[in-house]
């Protein structure tokens, strides 16, 4: 077992709660003319192609979601609709009580910490003011880099931008988009989330058949750190 110098976290399930859609978010369909359950079912088809950033900015999505909805937005409702999908969004989102503890302790033992979320325009307009934001050396979002998990690349940029090679990194998540093969196919050391709270979360692609480590919470990982750091010591 190798001593890692890297956590790399997804993020929505794994350092949040599970996730579900608010109230907010019919609230905007119907401020822009569109039908809740018509937004909702074009939200989740195309959830991938707005998370690479295909439809362009998050105004130019937004209409696009509606005008696929049926509905017909003017402008300024558009204009309007963006910071309230950022709030809807960060509504949604409940990070999980140990998330700032273990990234902490992981912090306090010298290692780097990354998250990778496949996301659309609004978490990276929000996750740096959340409690975690000063806790990740780096932030890799799917809509600015073009590409979802589980492409090489979105891990190879973490480990580029935390000056890491994949075979020095653990990498933590729920287990949606193929997240965890496709971190173990880049050389990085998987491990599932497996909280209490994930059988009713919003997931797209989930991992089914992983059958590596698993933990139940984020502290943790602490341990599997700790434990990684023990063993090179004797070996050595």
């Amino acid at each position: 077992m190798p001593a890692y110098r890297a956590v790399v976290f997804d993020f929505f399930g794994t350092l949040t709660r599970s996730v579900q859609r608010g109230p907010q978010h019919a609230d905007i369909a119907r401020a822009l003319g569109a039908d809740p359950e018509a937004v909702r079912g074009v939200l989740d088809r195309t959830f991938r192609a707005r998370a690479v950033g295909r439809y362009g900015d998050a105004a130019a999505t937004l209409r696009w979601v509606i005008e696929q909805a049926g509905g017909k937005p003017r402008p300024a409702q558009v204009q309007a609709g963006v910071p309230a999908r950022i709030s809807a969004l960060k509504a949604d989102t409940r990070l999980r009580g140990d998330a700032v503890s273990a990234l902490s302790a992981i912090r306090r033992r010298g290692l780097r910490t990354a998250v990778i979320s496949d996301c659309t325009h609004e978490l990276p307009a929000f996750l740096p003011a959340l409690p975690v934001g000063p806790l990740l050396d780096a932030k890799i979002y799917s809509v600015r880099l073009g590409v979802c998990k589980p492409d090489p690349r979105i891990y190879l940029a973490a480990c580029h931008a935390l000056d890491v090679s994949p075979d020095e990194c653990l990498y933590v998540g729920d287990g949606g988009s193929h997240e965890l093969s496709g971190a173990a196919a880049v050389g990085m050391t998987p491990v599932r989330l497996a909280a209490s709270d994930l059988g009713n979360h919003l997931v797209f692609d989930a991992d089914t058949n992983f059958a590596g480590c698993t933990v139940r919470s984020l502290t943790e990982v602490i341990g599997l750190v700790d434990h990684a750091r023990l063993e090179t010591a004797t070996v050595v």
